[in-house]
C-alpha cells in the first residue's frame, strides 16, 4: 500500500501530465513553459476546457464570454458585505462560489462551460469587492475596459490600469498555476463530479481542499519567511539553524517531481525582473540565497510557490490574497478535469486495508467491564 497514494494511477486524464519526461509540465501535450512565453491565460483556459488552442476568433468570443460574466449580482454583494476582513480569503471564494450555485444554479450538465466561464469572470471580481469593501469599506467598481483575467485582476485591486509588465507577469503566474493533473484539490473535484454533484459543489469542495496548508499556501509562508531578514546573511544564518532543527521551510520539494520545478525558473526570472528599483529588492536577493542553501544542504529545489512570494510582493499583492490568486488560475484546470470526468463517468470508490480488531464477539451491556 503506498501511503497519500503516492505512484498510483487514480484514473486516467488528456488534459495534462507532470514530470515525467525529463520534469515537464505539459498542458494537452503542451510544455507549459511556451505556453508562459507565447499566451495569454485565456488561450491556455481555451485549451484545457476544449482540448485544443484557439484561433483568433475563438479566442475573441471566448474572452467576450467571460468578460460578460463579471458582473457581482446584487444579493452576493450583500453577501460579501457581510464576511469580516478577518476571514480567510479561500473562505471567501469558497463561499461565493457555493452562493453562486444557489442563485445561479447549473440545472443540467449542458450548462457546465456557462458556468466555468462564469467562476473565470467572477472569482476576481468578488476577491477584490470583499478585500476592499471589508478593509477600507470601499465599495469598489468592477467595471473595467481590461480583456484579461490578469488585467481586471489588477485593476479592481490596484484601482487603476496595471502596468503592461504587471499585466504580462500575472498572466504568467495564472498559466502556471492553470493545472498540475491529479493533486489533491483536483482529484476532490473529480470525485465530487463521479457522485454526478453540481458544477458549483465540485468547485466548492476543490476551494475546501485547497485550503488545507498541506496543499496550499506555500507562496504565502514563502513570503512570510523570506520577509523576516534583513539581508542575505542574517537569512543564511536563521535558515541553517532551522534546518539544524530540524524545521519545516516551504516552497521547496515537490511530490512529484524529482529533479525540479519547471515552472520555478520562469517566475524567478519575473520576479528578477520586477524587483529593479524596488524599495524591497533585497527579497528577491534573500530568496535566491535560501534557494542555494536548500539545494545545498538538502538537495532541494525551489518550486512554483518559493518566487512567487517575492514576485507577487513587488507587485504590491497583499500576501492574504497569494492563494486566492491561486484559485482564479486553477478554476480552469479544476472545471477541465470536471468536464472531462463527467464524459466517461464511474463513481470513484476506493477500497481501505483494514488495520482494526479481529472479529469479536458481542458482549450484553450488563455483562461489559
Amino acid at each position: 500500500m503506498s501511503k497519500g497514494l503516492r505512484g498510483i494511477e487514480a484514473g486516467e486524464t488528456s488534459i495534462c501530465t507532470v514530470g515525467e519526461t525529463e520534469n515537464n509540465l505539459l498542458y494537452r501535450g503542451y510544455n507549459v513553459i511556451d505556453l508562459s512565453q507565447n499566451c495569454v491565460f485565456e488561450e491556455v483556459c481555451f485549451l484545457l476546457l476544449n482540448g485544443k488552442l484557439p484561433n483568433s476568433s475563438e479566442l475573441k468570443g471566448f474572452t467576450k464570454n467571460i468578460f460578460s460574466k463579471r458582473t457581482i449580482p446584487k444579493s452576493l454583494i450583500s453577501v460579501l458585505e457581510k464576511i469580516p476582513k478577518e476571514t480567510n480569503p479561500m473562505d471567501v471564494l469558497r463561499t461565493t462560489c457555493s452562493f453562486l450555485g444557489n442563485i445561479e444554479p447549473e440545472k443540467s450538465f449542458d450548462n457546465q462551460m456557462n458556468c466555468a466561464e462564469r467562476l473565470l469572470g467572477i472569482f476576481p471580481s468578488a476577491l477584490n469587492y470583499w478585500y476592499h469593501f471589508s478593509h477600507s469599506g470601499k465599495k469598489i467598481s468592477i467595471e473595467n475596459d481590461s480583456e484579461s483575467i490578469a488585467g481586471h485582476f489588477l485593476s479592481t485591486l490596484y484601482g487603476k490600469k496595471p502596468s503592461e509588465t504587471e499585466e504580462k507577469v500575472m498572466n504568467v503566474s495564472l498559466i502556471l498555476y492553470a493545472e498540475h493533473e491529479f493533486n489533491a484539490s483536483t482529484f476532490s473535484a473529480r470525485v465530487c463530479a463521479a457522485t454526478l454533484s453540481d458544477f458549483y459543489s465540485c468547485i466548492t469542495a476543490a476551494i475546501g481542499t485547497l485550503r488545507g496548508p498541506l496543499h496550499g499556501g506555500a507562496n504565502e509562508k514563502a513570503m512570510d519567511l523570506i520577509s523576516q531578514f534583513k539581508d542575505e546573511e542574517q537569512a543564511a544564518k536563521s535558515i541553517y539553524s532551522m534546518l539544524e532543527n530540524k524545521e519545516l521551510i516551504m516552497g521547496f520539494g515537490h511530490a512529484v517531481y524529482k529533479k525540479l520545478d519547471p515552472r520555478n525558473d520562469i517566475i524567478k526570472s519575473w520576479s528578477k525582473k520586477l524587483s529593479v528599483g524596488k524599495i524591497n529588492q533585497k527579497l528577491y536577493d534573500i530568496s535566491c540565497r535560501i534557494e542555494s542553501i536548500m539545494k545545498e544542504k538538502k538537495g532541494l529545489f525551489a518550486n512554483a510557490d518559493f518566487f512567487h512570494a517575492s514576485a507577487y510582493n513587488f507587485m504590491d499583492i497583499p500576501t492574504k490574497l497569494f492563494t486566492p490568486i491561486f484559485v482564479c488560475s486553477r478554476v480552469s484546470g479544476w472545471a477541465a478535469h470536471i468536464i472531462e470526468q463527467r464524459s466517461n463517468n464511474k463513481l470513484i470508490r476506493p477500497g481501505a486495508k483494514y488495520v482494526g480488531s479481529d472479529p469479536l464477539d458481542f458482549v450484553p451491556i450488563n455483562e461489559r467491564v
